[in-house]
């Protein structure tokens, strides 16, 4: 008779699983800036192995594909072999049995379209386009290009003073990076070929941390150019235009309706993800550069004319933000006690704690302003928090970490139910919310399966409070009114940030891509600043003594990465405190060691290396 037998534990799928492991982080460590008909190649040959061999068009067919775009990539192709690839690969799509051969076909096909352009280089020039060539992965993903492994190894050496300075040279807001960045720095770390991306915003957070930024002197301001520039809106954007050409040597005047700055830093993220004592560290380093004022409280458009503004000025920079909460066209919206997630986060930042004691809140969205305005609600003595969404869990823009903690805080999430309508009593007060049941359908153009109503019968949650989280709109009217064009309310501008037939006029951050990230804007500013700078007639370069120091050898031993700590979720939903625990010195000297100084060691060293 014939004997079954149980799998050893240590058996080659096992194994095989491991290297699959390790060969998925060659692949999310793909070096930024390489060409696109390499990754595609090196996907093909991955295909390749993958192979069962049971039907001709993927078992021949895939490897001849992958040897006619290796033609292209030697510069032996020409425009027949584009050709017999596009033929080629619609056999192959339209002749394989599975996924393993028909779906890099389909790749092929849409990478054509895709990559046009580096195909007809390839072809024509034998080469790769002049924007190929590999980058220093940390810095290349960090939209404002932070040297993210040189101030890694200051904090290594223990200079956290000098580590801000280098940080302050593309970003003046180090703190408020170091406490709620979204970290695309990490994203293609080098180091995932080892065993874990470095914890890139856990050692800013710790050099911050040791040092406050209000602490570090700014660099000495170039000389007193005289031109004067305004900058409209107190945000992350307009802070980091103004920082910069008050360092290069103009005035800049802050226009901010608000009544301190910060913008969605402040008045849009909570304390206990952002104390505003460190806003202010950062806030103060900025104004110590000089020649900063700041008009607080002036609604630009109402209390002042946007015409006055740009004609008192040399230049004008708008990065007004998007702080108007987006509302909902359902029946009963316009019941009592429903409320813009975004206005109600923008009362807490001005002081003003709503209570919700014994009361039980929905809030709507599946986005970071959703899960601040749920962990706002629990510390707010709400009895019950609920966020409704009408995607998956898996498909909420939201920081994993942020939709983790709001679980683990208590609140409920009640996914895959759209919104349809909201109950109210007969005093006009909201009573509960009806959603329609979801199911996920085909993938729409951002990339996620679009929702789908299911053949279920609504359901009610009853609630108290309704907070609507489901995005931002900017107030752009006026500005629409003085010339700015806008495409939906978002500001249209060139990728310099300048505003096409505009003389001086520039737009940057929320308001020129709709509700994006702080570092985003950041950038903007930056990118701004310089612009303006251009724009006047002059070319500074930014006065900064700070270097990266010299490198040592790699720790290539596997490290775990070490990541940042909360407060216990049973004690911190009691207050509106910061919620992460600070880096121990242990700790952070461990990941600063991790870093391998691809600045030096990789391609950074290379001639134009380092160009961004």
């Amino acid at each position: 008779m014939a004997k079954f037998f149980l799998a050893p534990a240590d058996n080659y799928d096992v194994k095989i699983g491991e290297l699959v492991d390790k060969f998925v982080n060659k692949v999310r460590s793909f070096p930024p800036g390489t060409c696109p008909l390499v990754v595609q190649y090196a996907s093909l040959r991955s295909s390749m192995s993958q192979t069962c061999g049971k039907c001709v068009p993927c078992r021949d067919g895939i490897p001849h594909l992958s040897f006619l775009l290796r033609d292209i990539l030697a510069g032996e192709g020409d425009d027949s072999t584009m050709r017999q690839i596009r033929e080629l690969a619609e056999m192959i799509r339209d002749g394989s049995d599975c996924a393993i051969g028909y779906q890099p076909a389909i790749e092929i096909l849409d990478s054509i379209e895709e990559f046009k352009e580096e195909y007809e280089s390839h072809i024509h020039n034998k080469s790769c386009q002049k924007v190929i060539g590999q980058r220093i992965p940390c810095i290349n993903m960090c939209p404002a290009h932070v040297d993210i492994p040189g101030y890694i190894a200051h904090i290594g050496d223990g200079n956290y003073a000098e580590a801000i300075n280098l940080i302050r040279k593309d970003n003046p807001l180090p703190t408020a990076c170091g406490l709620v960045c979204e970290h695309p720095c990490e994203e293609r770390c080098r180091r995932r070929l080892i065993d874990d991306a470095i914890n890139i915003r856990g050692l800013k957070k710790y050099a911050v941390d040791q040092v406050a930024a209000d602490v570090v002197k700014v660099p000495q301001a170039l000389p007193d150019t005289g031109k004067k520039v305004a900058v409209i809106g107190g945000g992350p954007a307009g802070l980091t235009c103004a920082y910069f050409l008050a360092q290069m040597g103009h005035r800049v005047t802050i226009y901010e309706r608000q009544k301190a700055l910060g913008g969605m830093l402040r008045y849009g993220i909570p304390n206990y993800r952002f104390p505003k004592d460190r806003l202010d560290q950062d806030l103060n380093a900025i104004l110590s550069a000089g020649r900063i004022e700041v008009k607080y409280g002036v609604m630009v458009g109402d209390d002042i004319a946007i015409e006055d503004i740009y004609n008192s000025h040399d230049a004008m920079f708008v990065g007004i933000g998007a702080q108007k909460g987006k509302t909902l066209r359902i029946k009963g919206s316009e019941a009592n006690n429903v409320f813009s997630a975004v206005e109600m986060l923008d009362d807490i930042g001005n002081g003003k704690i709503p209570d919700y004691t014994d009361k039980v809140v929905v809030v709507i969205g599946g986005g970071n302003v959703a899960m601040d305005a749920a962990r706002s609600a629990v510390r707010c003595k709400a009895k019950d928090v609920r966020i409704v969404y009408r995607r998956r869990q898996d498909d909420m823009t939201a920081l994993h970490a942020e939709i983790e903690a709001a679980i683990m805080e208590g609140i409920e999430l009640i996914t895959l139910a759209a919104p349809v309508a909201i109950e109210k009593d007969e005093q006009g007060n909201c009573t509960g919310l009806t959603v329609q049941p979801q199911m996920t359908g085909p993938y729409d153009h951002g990339g996620r399966p679009s929702p789908v109503a299911v053949k279920k019968p609504p359901f009610t949650i009853g609630c108290d409070v309704i907070l609507i989280a489901v995005g931002q709109d900017i107030i752009s009217l006026p500005f629409e009114e003085f010339g700015i064009p806008a495409n939906r309310g978002i500001f249209q501008a060139d990728l310099t940030t300048a505003v096409p037939d505009m003389d001086g006029v520039f737009v940057g951050g929320d308001c020129a891509t709709g509700p994006a990230t702080a570092i985003k804007a950041i950038a903007a500013g930056k990118v701004a600043a310089h612009n303006i700078d251009e724009y006047l007639g002059y070319h500074h370069e930014f006065p900064c003594e700070t270097k990266a120091p010299p490198p040592k050898e790699n720790v290539r031993i596997q490290v775990g990465r070490a990541n940042t700590t909360e407060r216990p979720a049973y004690i911190r939903k009691c207050d509106f405190e910061h919620v992460e625990n600070p880096y121990t010195y242990e700790e952070a000297m461990q990941e600063a060691e991790r870093c391998l100084r691809c600045d030096h060691f990789g391609c950074g060293v290379l001639q134009g290396g380092r160009d961004l």
